[in-house]
């Protein structure tokens, strides 16, 4: 069976995850460490592998 994906979480973030794998914060799902802490060094989520968000900037 498929998982079912939600979007992150992070507003700017355009990635889905499958919350049994997401990093979770007060309920909420994101898809990488950096959109969970609210990037606070303006790191992109994924280590910036190129999945096309704008998060963290």
């Amino acid at each position: 069976m498929p998982a079912t994906l939600v979007k992150c979480a992070c507003a700017k973030c355009s990635c889905d995850v499958d919350p049994a794998t997401a990093v979770s914060r007060d309920g909420r799902a994101y898809c990488s460490e950096a959109c969970a802490t609210g990037h606070p060094n303006h790191e992109p989520c994924h280590g910036g592998q190129g999945c096309g968000c704008s998060c963290g900037s």
